[in-house]
């Protein structure tokens, strides 16, 4: 498999010599390049005059890569765990000493938090993120007005349809490009109380936005380097609201052609500060909050 351009030799001693030997987090990933997850953390560590580093740390989608991570965290004393993106939330599961239960019901992990034992513990906070994103930017939108419409079924919508379930949403309209995996993540989450996840096929995703208070994408479509996803927004009522968790760029063509449209939009980078968190938290002992000052300084970081 190609490694990403610019891949130090050796990112594990490069991260090694950036943390100083101060206690220190990462974001893993392949690609992470583009991650803003640092700028995020840094601006926390920074406002709260933390002795901490959190950086990038680029791990191939292997079971022996994963493998050489989780030792590194285990054996590394100042090592304090780390965040995971694309396409390592679900295949690190099997190698952790423990799943808290959300994370274990969401089927994904976007979070590892390393305990004074050294054994290390899944947790998601990507439907936590969401939904804080989703109400901060939508605050008139509430579950029960009515259907909602998911795109994709990776590790980010599992989080995605089960906050939403929780959040007593009547009826999710699930589609993916590959049916089989929207399938197979609709009966996980499959509700009770009279609400359903019904699937529809993909080449149908315009019609499945009649009357739906909610379209979220979770797919790479319309991020930087990717397609931008083909879908006419028409069918959406006016008061509908249109959340695409992508971040770079932070206006997809998506969110540019609700906007136009007149329709709430929510971007990906409130969830991105929202989701961090947890892990923050956890790491370096301190509470934190987002802030509209944090947010402009991630943007800035993202050039937006």
């Amino acid at each position: 498999m190609n490694a990403p351009p610019n891949l130090p030799a050796n990112p594990y001693e490069q991260l090694l010599a950036e943390a100083e030997g101060r206690p220190f987090a990462a974001i893993v990933g392949w690609p992470v390049e583009h991650s803003r997850s640092p700028a995020l953390h840094g601006y926390w560590l920074k406002q709260h005059r933390i002795e901490g580093h959190y950086g990038r740390l680029p791990v191939e989608p292997k079971r022996a890569a994963l493998e050489e991570l989780v030792a590194f965290l285990r054996r590394t004393p100042n090592a304090r765990g780390c965040n995971l993106t694309l396409p390592h939330k679900i295949e690190i599961m099997p190698l952790l000493d423990r799943i808290d239960p959300l994370a274990a019901r969401i089927g994904a992990v976007n979070t590892v938090i390393k305990q004074a034992d050294g054994t290390l513990e899944g947790r998601n906070s990507d439907g936590f993120g969401f939904i804080a994103a989703l109400r901060e930017s939508a605050p008139d939108w509430t579950a029960e007005a009515g259907p909602v419409v998911v795109l994709g079924a990776g590790g980010a919508a599992r989080a995605v349809v089960a906050s939403l379930v929780d959040a007593g949403v009547p009826e999710l309209r699930l589609l993916n490009r590959t049916q089989d995996s929207a399938v197979k993540l609709g009966l996980a989450f499959t509700p009770g109380g009279g609400r359903r996840i019904a699937i529809e096929r993909w080449d149908e995703r315009s019609a499945a936005l009649e009357d739906a208070t909610l379209l979220v994408n979770t797919t790479a479509l319309g991020m930087k380097g990717q397609p931008p996803l083909d879908i006419d927004l028409g069918r959406l009522p006016q008061g509908a609201a249109v959340d695409d968790i992508v971040y770079i760029p932070l206006e997809t063509p998506l969110l540019a052609a609700a906007r136009a449209r007149g329709l709430r939009t929510v971007d990906g980078l409130g969830m991105l500060l929202h989701q961090g968190r947890m892990g923050f938290e956890a790491w370096f002992g301190t509470t934190v909050k987002v802030s509209a000052e944090q947010r402009r300084a991630v943007a800035a970081d993202l050039g937006a």
